[in-house]
């Protein structure tokens, strides 16, 4: 099984802040994974190093044993690794299916504007669609969606790539219990095929129930990590959350 990620003494500055600081934690291949901390504790500069987004001042990031630390975010997605934004990135002045075949590896851009969208890539989009509950919705302004709709329609576009490993940013944040159990849901599933999740979230409840190991950073530091059950009963851990809090 693939999907294995080494995060290994990442190191970001921005100024004379240090946001990330000797960050090191892994993510086994096949798991769910959790990275949690009290606000401003780094785990979205973290998430974005790993992602390509930013680029780390020290460190490295393996992702099945090859180096991807110094690689461009598309490159990194080219390896296998998709991820979702904690702001929606869709394009709303074009429609649900086209918004998916943007995601789609290699094509894309040029096939969409210029040949219109390959036969497989609509399928494949649609197929996602349907496992989301959207298909219905293809030929809609993203615009016109819910908020809850752009949270699965960002899910569902990450899959495009075929990843082995999706890294999701908040998928709990702003939707109703409903949404959120279907989100917890397509995770399982997708978990339950081979795929490994790296997950940042806010949500305990979430972060609990689904996740096989949880990774706690506070001040830009990995503070705690194992499983959820240890993690709850983790005195720094709870320190974290119930003491100051970190600015």
């Amino acid at each position: 099984m693939s999907g294995h990620l080494v995060i290994q003494t990442l190191n970001k500055s921005f100024g004379g802040i240090q946001a990330v600081q000797d960050c090191t934690f892994e993510v086994e291949a096949g798991s769910i994974t959790a990275l949690i901390g009290p606000n401003g504790a780094g785990k979205t500069t973290a998430f974005n190093l790993i992602s390509g987004v930013l680029k780390a001042d020290s460190g490295r990031v393996l992702f099945d044993g090859k180096e991807i630390h110094r690689l461009r975010p598309h490159q990194i997605t080219h390896q296998g690794i998709s991820r979702t934004f904690q702001i929606s990135r869709n394009l709303e002045d074009m429609t649900v299916l086209e918004n998916m075949v943007v995601q789609a590896p290699v094509r894309g851009w040029h096939d969409l504007f210029r040949h219109g969208i390959p036969p497989h890539e609509r399928q494949r989009a649609m197929e996602l669609l349907d496992f989301v509950g959207l298909a219905r919705l293809a030929n809609e302004e993203t615009r016109n969606l819910s908020y809850g709709q752009k949270k699965l329609l960002d899910f569902a576009a990450a899959l495009m790539a075929e990843p082995r490993l999706i890294m999701l940013d908040e998928p709990a944040g702003g939707v109703n219990p409903a949404l959120l159990e279907e989100i917890i849901s397509y995770i399982r599933k997708l978990n339950q095929q081979g795929i490994t999740f790296l997950i940042v979230e806010h949500n305990m409840d979430l972060v609990m129930s689904i996740s096989k190991k949880v990774v706690v950073m506070a001040y830009g530091q990995v503070l705690a990590e194992g499983d959820p059950e240890r993690i709850q009963r983790n005195p720094a851990v709870l320190e974290a959350y119930l003491g100051e809090g970190q600015r």
